[in-house]
């Protein structure tokens, strides 16, 4: 059968990227997210890959909706990314629920009626249902550590991998759960763990910026987090398991480095503000390999320098509100 994507979320960093990737392989894929200027599209894509991509003006909690376009559609595979970060949760506690927890109802609730028809689903849960370090004695999390969200958002991600488990349980829909750290690159300009790659804009810029932690975390870079979500939805896998992805683990004062070793004349310029967040540092990712394949996980440094040259040449086209995006 031939592939048909839809991707929620997709106007957000890793729905761009997931969108970018399914284009460049001439997969016919829906772009389903409210009604937005695809900024991040526009910056990571050119004008023709764009007119390729298939745009849905839709709520997430929006089951009658997304239901119809599911079917009438005939998608196969469904990449869910739709969600409320920290900061949004934390503001509208109601809506982040209803946005998190209702919308992923609603897309379990899609596929369970569809399920003759969906192929592949997979969808983003977070390392934010982990707790503080100190709870990781060992200071490594593999994919079956001991949940204990620190915020609503984490509750919110911990009750999706519920979810899913229950769906399997009761009727038999597989899933795949994958739980990213910090994703970095281009379009990466909200959430909580948005501001080293806000660093890395204000450096293209040349201008200051304060970072706002100070931890030793697992990053993976914005295009590798797409192939891991469709590599995933591919896998033809039963169950519902949860997995963490891989990347490299890298400490603040690393990253300012990797900054001022792409933009020189950013030395001295990115500092750090003194404040744990308490995210994982060190993180197996070697069952989602088993399970999925092997991913080829950008080396940090180089990541860095693809996220700085392609700002730049989205300063220089007009195609990024600097000052807006490092303002938030």
């Amino acid at each position: 059968m031939t592939e048909r994507f839809l991707v929620t979320g997709a106007l957000g960093c890793v729905g761009a990227w997931t969108v970018k990737r399914l284009v460049d392989e001439a997969i016919p894929v829906w772009a389903y997210d409210l009604a937005a200027t695809p900024k991040r599209l526009e910056l990571i894509m050119r004008q023709e890959q764009l007119a390729r991509v298939n745009f849905l003006e839709g709520d997430i909690t929006d089951s009658r909706f997304f239901d119809e376009k599911v079917s009438s559609l005939g998608i196969t595979h469904v990449i869910h990314l739709a969600a409320f970060q920290v900061p949004f949760v934390k503001a509208d506690p109601i809506q982040g629920l209803k946005v998190n927890a209702v919308g992923s109802a609603v897309v379990f609730e899609t596929i369970r009626r569809h399920s003759d028809q969906i192929k592949g689903f997979v969808y983003a849960s977070s390392t934010g249902v982990y707790g503080p370090p100190e709870h990781y004695p060992d200071g490594l999390l593999s994919h079956d550590s001991a949940l204990s969200p620190m915020n609503l958002y984490g509750v919110h991600k911990q009750a999706v991998e519920g979810m899913a488990k229950i769906y399997w349980q009761d009727y038999g829909i597989p899933s795949v759960g994958l739980r990213p750290c910090v994703v970095y690159g281009p379009g990466r300009d909200q959430g909580m763990t948005s501001t080293p790659t806000k660093a890395m804009l204000a450096a293209a810029a040349g201008k200051p910026y304060q970072i706002s932690f100070n931890d030793t975390v697992m990053y993976q870079y914005a295009d590798d987090a797409a192939m891991a979500f469709i590599q995933a939805s591919r896998a033809g896998l039963s169950g519902a398991e949860v997995y963490n992805l891989g990347g490299s683990s890298v400490s603040m004062n690393e990253v300012v480095r990797a900054i001022s070793k792409v933009a020189n004349e950013s030395t001295g310029t990115i500092t750090i503000a003194d404040q744990k967040i308490g995210a994982p540092g060190h993180i197996d990712a070697s069952a989602l390999h088993g399970a999925i394949g092997p991913i080829d996980w950008t080396e940090f440094e180089d990541g860095v320098s693809k996220t700085i040259m392609q700002f730049r040449q989205g300063i220089s086209a007009k195609k990024i509100d600097v000052d807006r995006i490092l303002a938030t």
